[in-house]
């Protein structure tokens, strides 16, 4: 018995002995993007400092919230909004031009606690998508509403409502002429992890420049585009929503770490490289655990992420 308290009081002593302590795990996590595609390198470096700016600034308000104690809710929706009020992205303000050069928004957000969700598309008028899709979770019966309806219920709820010409911007009608040669996409998104232990994801698009037929992408979809669950993780994609429709890559990477027992960056990874093809996009998403992926197979993804242990980044190409 001496011996052994001993080695226990030498083991406390020296510590070597004893099996290293895994680090904790954070008590917070953020990451977001801006979009995924054929982002040249050769971008105009005044246009590159914008991007990281807003990138910053946009993963800034979300840290605040998450530190301070904020849902993760509130977090994805802040930052969301955030970037709908950014012509530099394709949500919101910075929404492209549909083929008759008009605007469709979409948004969707989903609570990883309790799988509440809400989704809008086609939206034409509201300043904020992403808060519509949370009013359509939290205060109606029903999760996914579109156009006129969907503006009706924003009414009756109490969104910011704009002008049509709001969301117009010179860059983007210049996009809609180059568009006739080839498609442009893009999307804001976040997900996040708070103190509570709870997952939330929220994504907004102005969908692709000279989309027709009323053509809705995956960012609404959910499972497709944006997906949380606590059991699991949270995850916007951004892309070419038809591919992520097909393939409900939000809900899949989930389902992998579920119910396969797959780590976050591998599950990620999974998806993004054997079911996509290349050049499709890519997403972010934060495990429950506090794990961050962010994965494209694109030549870029704007994006950037953070947590309660110092990681703060932000990044468009493969750095």
């Amino acid at each position: 018995m001496r011996f052994a308290s001993c080695f226990v009081l030498v083991a406390l002593v020296f510590g070597s002995v004893l099996p290293a302590r895994a680090a904790d795990p954070p008590q917070w996590a953020l990451a977001l993007h801006g979009g995924a595609g054929t982002i040249s390198r050769d971008m105009d470096p005044a246009l590159v400092a914008s991007y990281r700016a807003s990138l910053g600034a946009g993963l800034e308000t979300g840290k605040k919230i998450l530190a301070r104690g904020g849902t993760s809710l509130e977090a994805v929706e802040a930052v969301v909004r955030f970037f709908e009020d950014d012509s530099l992205f394709n949500a919101g303000r910075g929404a492209v031009y549909t083929h008759e050069g008009t605007h469709e928004l979409d948004a969707a957000i989903m609570d990883g606690s309790t799988l509440a969700c809400g989704a809008v598309a086609a939206v034409t008028t509201v300043r904020n998508p992403v808060t519509l899709a949370r009013l359509v979770m939290q205060k109606s019966r029903h999760v996914f509403l579109v156009g006129a309806g969907a503006e009706s219920f924003g009414r009756s709820a109490g969104v910011d409502f704009v002008d049509p010409h709001y969301f117009d911007t010179r860059h983007r009608w210049e996009q809609l002429q180059k568009a006739l040669e080839k498609d442009e996409y893009g999307t804001v998104g976040c997900v996040a992890l708070d103190r509570h232990g709870n997952l939330a994801a929220a994504t907004s698009t102005g969908g692709l420049t000279n989309k027709r037929f009323g053509r809705v992408g995956d960012v609404p979809i959910l499972g497709a585009g944006t997906y949380a669950n606590n059991r699991s993780c949270a995850v916007s994609g951004t892309g070419i929503g038809e591919q992520f429709i097909r393939h409900t890559v939000a809900r899949d990477v989930a389902a992998l770490m579920e119910y396969k027992g797959l780590g976050l960056e591998e599950a990620a990874t999974l998806v993004v490289f054997t079911k996509l093809e290349r050049g499709d996009g890519g997403l972010v998403a934060v495990s429950r655990t506090g794990e961050i992926a962010m994965v494209f197979n694109s030549t870029g993804m704007y994006r950037a992420a953070a947590d309660s242990r110092g990681r703060s980044e932000v990044a468009i190409w493969e750095e």
